[in-house]
């Protein structure tokens, strides 16, 4: 993801960031502009609502006629229920919800003081992944009022008796509120065998799912699928129960897959392949927003440039994998130094990296062919 700065003060903020620690700026992502902009009430006329306040080099310059963009809008109902978001809601917009929170239509019992914690980290989770997907024109960041997208959402705890399976079916993403607990997740993680875990990366999993509903099933790409893929007619209920009788050990993936769970079924893998092209253009633009310098090797001479923009070289996919392998070295790095595990630990094969270019073509060619932008399932 881009980094953000205060307009105010030029502190650097996150993305998840409503108020400028530096100069106390309130600040709200504005879907509809993709930035992440201080901001000030209208007025006693209009309450309620806001309005983008006149970055400071403009106030400063005193240019005739300066002033901050056009627009006024309404904090999320979630952000002054909760504070669990900081997206705002354009004024001719009815919706009480922002664009990424009227997506999850079941929430868990807030009324229980850990599914607060765990209902703001995994929405803050949700909003990463609807800003890549946004970003490569998947989803649209300001759509008509009354328009709904999907994926939707049901984020659930389990009960006695019935625990919730996290999982995709007829495009609604469910996810066990468990997975927002460190230590839960990590208990599964070591119990399944995985080497990689997180909130984020079970949310890019799972849009996987939905979007081969929207780029495979819906498109008829069916024979191109699997030709990548294999076939996805293949019986999933027993070849999610034979993945899972064999130990993670005894799984030999890494020759064509991007992990071991991407070889339990066709489905599976395309969903996995998905999760890891959302993780490589992510990495990559946050990377390319810090002008991060690599050094790429090459017979006869290195060759030094900047990490690009991915969503700016959208036809060069070579190009996204030249960057991509270095700048994984230089992260993983980074952690070592801090004596932590590997952020990165994969290692692709051709035959992974072949499956990523499916994935990377059939994303920009349903763009450029004016594709639906993921309509909430009927």
């Amino acid at each position: 993801m881009r980094t953000f700065d205060c307009e105010q003060c030029g502190q650097a903020l996150y993305y998840e960031n409503s108020t400028c620690l530096r100069c106390g700026s309130a600040l709200a992502f504005l879907p509809d502009r993709m930035d992440l902009c201080a901001i000030e009430p209208v007025g006693d006329d209009a309450p309620g609502l806001w309005q983008r306040r006149m970055p400071k080099f403009q106030r400063a310059a005193g240019a005739a006629g300066a002033s901050a963009a056009p627009g006024r809008w309404r904090l999320c109902m979630h952000h002054e229920q909760t504070q669990a978001c900081n997206f705002a809601v354009p004024e001719d917009d009815l919706n009480p919800l922002c664009v990424s929170c009227r997506q999850t239509r079941v929430l868990p019992d807030l009324s229980v003081p850990q599914n607060q914690r765990r209902f703001y980290r995994i929405e803050g989770a949700k909003r990463r992944l609807f800003f890549t997907l946004a970003r490569l024109g998947l989803v649209n960041p300001h759509p008509a009022p009354g328009v709904e997208q999907g994926p939707r959402y049901e984020f659930l705890a389990d009960q006695p008796g019935q625990p919730v399976l996290t999982g995709h079916s007829n495009g609604v993403i469910t996810l066990n509120i468990a997975e927002a607990d460190d230590d839960e997740r990590e208990r599964r993680r070591l119990a399944l065998g995985e080497p990689y875990r997180t909130l984020l990366g079970h949310l890019r999993h799972e849009s996987g799912h939905y979007y081969w509903d929207v780029l495979i099933e819906r498109a008829g790409r069916h024979e191109r699928f699997r030709s990548a893929f294999g076939d996805e007619r293949a019986d999933y209920a027993e070849a999610l129960r034979q993945h899972y009788e064999r130990a993670a050990h005894d799984i030999d993936w890494q020759e064509r897959h991007v992990s071991a769970y991407a070889t339990a079924h066709p489905w599976e893998d395309w969903a996995e392949t998905w999760a890891h092209y959302l993780h490589m253009v992510d990495l990559l633009e946050t990377a390319a927003s810090f002008e991060t310098r690599l050094v790429l090797h090459a017979p006869g001479a290195d060759v030094h440039e900047h990490v690009s923009d991915p969503f700016a070289r959208a036809d060069d996919f070579d190009a996204l994998v030249a960057q991509w392998v270095p700048l994984t070295v230089l992260v993983n790095s980074l952690t070592r130094s801090l004596g932590q595990e590997d952020a990165y630990p994969f290692a692709l094969s051709v035959s992974a990296l072949d499956k990523l270019r499916v994935v990377h073509e059939i994303v920009h060619e349903h763009v450029r062919q004016g594709g639906e932008q993921s309509p909430a399932p009927g």
